[in-house]
């Protein structure tokens, strides 16, 4: 049986969860795991909705069918084989960890993603990256190239059909015009707890302010710089015995932590934009399990 997952957003009126449960039982279809929220402030409404299609209903003719609902109910849905990996371009500068991390994760299959390319602006990933059978572009990037750079930048990415973008401690800032062009498909990971301490150096920002708490946090990228719509965050405690070096090392694991949930939770089609914010629903039943544990 194929597993499949329909995503949906509208506008919230009575009947929604009703019409799609009865397009799915009508086409064969079992349902496995669902979520949906209601937002009351905006009136939106989200839904995900995982199930298997025991009769060999392909995703195309599911599509087709449903095509009245959402007119009907006027939606923004898509269907997704959850069988299929989502292809990704990781970039990276001088910090690796977070590039190891997922690294690794790809190769025991915690996370759904098939990475196509790396591109960083150095060259010290290079033997990493092609260890692991990876295309590695260096891409310089100076105030006098950036638009050329960009250009070579979303040439790889579009070559490589990459679903989504993938900023693992890359240390340039976007062009609004790229940040316009991928709404929606570009993850970040930032060194801190936002909103605090945005911008270049947030741990030396925390350190100078005496916080407990540093954290991290994963945020889909827009032309506001730290402002886009966050995905995943967590923190690590600190002390004043502690230097602003000690906060970068104590900040890495939880760097690595943070993107990888974010990537997991958008790979599998949890994470949908309300606005200025997300909703993002908790995963399925065994979307955590790996093909190698240990």
């Amino acid at each position: 049986m194929t597993k499949h997952c329909l995503t949906v957003a509208c506008a919230s009126r009575r009947g929604i969860v009703a019409a799609i449960a009865t397009f799915l039982a009508e086409h064969g279809c079992n349902i496995t795991d669902s979520s949906q929220y209601d937002d009351m402030e905006t009136g939106n409404f989200f839904m995900r909705i995982s199930f298997t299609s025991e009769k060999g209903a392909s995703q195309e003719q599911l599509d087709a069918a449903f095509d009245a609902i959402a007119q009907e109910f006027e939606m923004r849905y898509a269907f997704h084989d959850l069988a299929s990996k989502m292809k990704v371009v990781i970039m990276v500068s001088r910090f690796g960890h977070c590039l190891n991390d997922l690294l690794y994760r790809v190769r025991i299959g915690a996370l759904p993603i098939e990475i196509v390319a790396v591109i960083s602006n150095h060259m010290d990933y290079q033997k990493v990256v092609v260890n692991n059978d990876i295309p590695f572009h260096c891409i310089r990037v100076t105030k006098e190239n950036k638009p050329q750079a960009e250009s070579a930048i979303m040439q790889v990415v579009e070559e490589a059909g990459a679903e989504l973008i993938v900023l693992a401690r890359y240390m340039q800032i976007l062009s609004d015009e790229m940040c316009q062009k991928m709404s929606g498909r570009i993850i970040n990971i930032h060194h801190s707890f936002l909103p605090s301490f945005k911008g270049a150096n947030p741990y030396k920002q925390a350190y100078a302010r005496g916080v407990k708490l540093i954290g991290a946090t994963s945020h889909y990228v827009t032309a506001d710089l730290d402002e886009g719509p966050i995905i995943e965050q967590d923190i690590v405690r600190v002390t004043h015995a502690q230097s602003p070096e000690d906060y970068v090392s104590l900040g890495r694991d939880v760097e690595s932590q943070v993107l990888a949930r974010a990537i997991h939770a958008h790979a599998n089609h949890r994470v949908f934009l309300d606005g200025n914010k997300t909703v993002v629903f908790q995963a399925s039943p065994g979307s955590y399990s790996s093909e190698r544990m240990g």
